[in-house]
This record gives structure tokens, C-alpha cells and sequence, in this order.
């Protein structure tokens, strides 16, 4: 994302005839304050801290220099409290000692950099140099990112097990020493578990007699949530695939110096077996 995306056009309400020139960009107070809540369906978390920081940037060195901002003051308030929420879900921190024009004014004010529009971009640069140089490293390795599936939908569909989904891929790609990579195998058998409470209907799938198997009886619920959905002989490879799955993401979990590759294998299995899980009940 780039910080255009959080304005929109609207009409300006000095044009009689609304022509293309007359409308004006108008700050999306409802779409930063919805990333600010909590990651959101149709935008990715890297590209919007990059976006709002971005944002955040710019407006602050228009509002310490030629005066030109785009935002309010309470706008840039909601602005910066949306990049502190949007990096502490990425695992970053930024110590910004302003959350807003005005107190970014006695910020410089303090530090000395009244009389000097270069000051206050150095004082800027050493709060967003570093921020933009992690942000991108993490979009360079990003590029070794877990499996998307062919489907058209962004989700599942299945709150819980989206919700597992989102938090796998934001832990994988911060993720950088064995301690890290475990704590991967931990979310990927998450997502695991996400599928056996919300496939597995008793109603439907406990047999004559039986007791319904506890949640992490994951690969006896989906085996049975996959004979339901696909009888006969092509349901077999299927269930290898849940039973290689479940396998893979307890072994990464229980490793002792699991890596990048055996991390991401297990995620990207997860991933598409919650995909395929999800095809079979369309």
C-alpha cells in the first residue's frame, strides 16, 4: 500500500458541477481506523505498515516544513496509533516520543530545532530511517513466503481457522531462529486444531456407539469430515494428506533446531490442507 490509499476522492463541495477537477482527497479515517483494530481481510499487514508509515512520514515532515499536511491534527493522531498497533502485530517497536502534529511541534521545540526545517527532518529520519530498513527486510523475505492457494477467496470462510491462518503467516514471517520456528510448528498445529473443531460435526460423523474424540484427535475428525464429504476410494489420499500434515506440524513443534525450510514445508502443508478441507464442503 502506499499513503494515497488511506484518502479517496470526494467531490469538493465548492464545484457546482462536480467535474474531475473539482473533487478533492479525503483522509479514510474508517479504513485506517479498521487496520488499527486488527488485520483485515483484503489488505496484507507488511504493506499496510509500510503504507502508514509512509503516511505517518510524510505528513509529519509537511507539518514541520512548508505546513502543506494533508491531515489534522486529530487525523495524525489516529494515524500514528494505527502504525504502533499494525507494527506491534508484526513483532516491531517504534518508540515515537509525539502522537500528534501538535506534540510533535513541542518535540522539536525541545530539541532544537525551532528555527530549522532540516533539523526536524533529521529528528524525523532517526525515527523512520531504521523502520523503513526492517520493513524492508521483511518484504525481501517475504519473498520466501508460505504457499497461497488457487482459490479465488482470500479465506476460508471459517473464522477460526483464518484467524490460526493470519497469525501462522505474520509468526513465519518474522520468524528467524530455531526458537522461532517451533513457535511455527505451535501455530501450525493451531491451524490443525482450528479444522477439527470446525469440520467435525458429532451430528453427522460420530458413529453408532462411539464417543466424539477430543479436539486433538485432529487426524480422526477430519478423516471423518473427509469420508462424509468424499466417499469411496479417492478419500484415501486425501486422508494421507491430513495424516502427513498433522505429522508435520507436531514434528516442527517437538524439533529441537527446526529451520526455515522445515518450518515453512509444515505451514504451507497446513495451508493448502485447510484450503482443499475447505473445497470439499462447496
Amino acid at each position: 500500500m502506499q499513503s494515497d490509499d488511506f484518502f479517496y476522492e470526494a467531490d469538493d463541495s465548492w464545484g457546482p458541477n462536480a467535474e474531475p477537477w473539482q473533487t478533492k482527497l479525503k483522509f479514510d479515517g474508517t479504513l485506517v481506523d479498521a487496520v488499527r483494530r486488527g488485520p483485515t481481510p483484503d489488505h496484507d499487514e507488511l504493506e499496510v505498515a509500510q503504507g502508514l508509515t509512509d503516511l505517518v512520514h510524510e505528513e509529519l515532515e509537511a507539518y514541520g516544513t512548508h505546513g502543506r499536511a494533508r491531515l489534522t491534527d486529530k487525523e495524525s493522531a489516529l494515524a500514528i496509533r494505527a502504525l504502533h498497533a499494525v507494527l506491534k502485530r508484526l513483532s516491531i517497536t517504534l518508540e515515537l516520543p509525539f502522537r500528534d502534529f501538535t506534540r510533535f511541534r513541542s518535540y522539536w521545540s525541545r530539541n532544537g530545532a525551532s528555527g530549522s526545517w532540516q533539523a526536524r527532518r533529521d529528528i524525523l529520519e532517526t525515527f523512520f530511517e531504521p523502520l523503513v530498513t526492517q520493513l524492508t527486510r521483511m518484504e525481501e523475505a517475504s519473498l520466501d513466503e508460505l504457499a497461497e492457494p488457487v482459490s479465488p477467496r482470500r479465506a476460508t470462510g471459517w473464522s477460526a481457522v483464518d484467524e490460526e491462518i493470519r497469525e501462522l503467516r505474520r509468526r513465519f514471517r518474522t520468524a528467524s531462529t530455531p526458537q522461532d520456528y517451533r513457535a511455527v510448528g505451535t501455530h501450525c498445529v493451531g491451524v490443525i486444531e482450528a479444522l477439527s473443531r470446525t469440520v467435525y460435526d458429532p451430528a453427522q460423523h460420530l458413529r453408532p456407539g462411539e464417543t466424539e474424540p477430543p479436539v486433538n484427535k485432529s487426524k480422526q475428525r477430519i478423516d471423518r469430515y473427509i469420508e462424509a464429504e468424499l466417499p469411496g476410494a479417492p478419500n484415501e489420499e486425501f486422508r494421507g494428506l491430513a495424516k502427513r500434515a498433522v505429522a508435520a506440524a507436531h514434528q516442527v513443534k517437538h524439533q529441537t533446531t527446526p529451520n526455515r525450510r522445515e518450518a515453512g514445508i509444515a505451514s504451507d502443508t497446513v495451508v493448502l490442507l485447510a484450503n482443499i478441507l475447505r473445497r470439499l464442503g462447496t
